[in-house]
């Protein structure tokens, strides 16, 4: 299994201070957003290789990064930064583009675990794992934010019984659940060809839950739910939140 860091885009709505400094290396209770991931992934024997998706402008900025956590030998696993050459928000190829890059720049045939750059989230990663063993087709990490007006910015959700995806709406104006899926993602390495089938449609590449909408009209998708918290830093005032619930600034 290997598992991919999507850490390409450019955080505009967290401008100032992102202007010099790719989201997912913002520190949280001083440690790096992405080491939290990582942490994670480190308890997972079954993944062997962990991918980094940057762009053109920040690169150096995760070069430097991975350098030092090398050097001081942090972790375990084998660490690659690729970078997809785009070079402002207007030209990026978007995280599901970035995701078709990596699948074919890194050669990747096995299973994948997907997670957005900018998710800070307390469930065991392990669960997660199991549960993709047992079904062995596409799952993504769902959590009930319990709040309509939240699910209105998010990709909200709707399962059958058995956890099947039924229904997936990327940002709806009329929310059917609060469930919400957080961009943590594992899909079997018999359906990364998807990815490609998907784009070359002409479906949007940004948001990867256009992806997800998209694959449950085509193929079986299911749900894992988690209570322990998430956090989306996707502004200042989540960031804020983050380094709260961490202890942090």
């Amino acid at each position: 299994m290997k598992a991919l860091i999507l850490a390409a885009g450019y955080a505009t709505r967290l401008y100032p201070i992102t202007k010099c400094i790719p989201k997912p290396l913002l520190p949280v209770m001083g440690k790096p957003m992405v080491e939290y991931i990582l942490d994670k992934i480190a308890l997972i024997d079954d993944i062997d290789k962990v991918f980094i998706v940057t762009n053109e402008k920040f690169y150096p900025h995760f070069k430097i990064w991975h350098d030092r956590v090398k050097a001081a030998g942090v972790y375990d696993k084998e660490i690659t930064i690729l970078n997809d050459h785009t070079t402002a928000d207007g030209t990026k190829l978007g995280a599901v583009g970035d995701i078709n890059f990596v699948i074919k720049e890194g050669k990747i045939d096995d299973d994948l675990l997907i997670i957005a750059g900018d998710n800070l989230f307390e469930f065991n990663l392990q669960d997660f794992v199991d549960y993709f063993k047992k079904k062995n087709m596409p799952i993504i990490a769902l959590h009930d934010v319990a709040d309509k007006e939240i699910a209105k910015r998010m990709g909200v959700v709707e399962l059958s019984p058995e956890k099947k995806l039924i229904d997936f709406k990327e940002k709806p104006e009329k929310p059917k659940t609060t469930l919400i899926s957080t961009c943590c993602y594992l899909f079997p390495k018999n359906k990364l060809s998807r990815v490609q089938e998907y784009l070359d449609k002409g479906n949007k590449p940004d948001a990867p839950g256009y992806y997800i909408a998209w694959l449950y009209e085509n193929d079986d998708v299911y749900g894992w739910v988690f209570s322990e918290s998430w956090f989306d830093i996707g502004d200042i005032e989540q960031y804020e939140k983050a380094n709260k619930q961490y202890g942090g600034i």
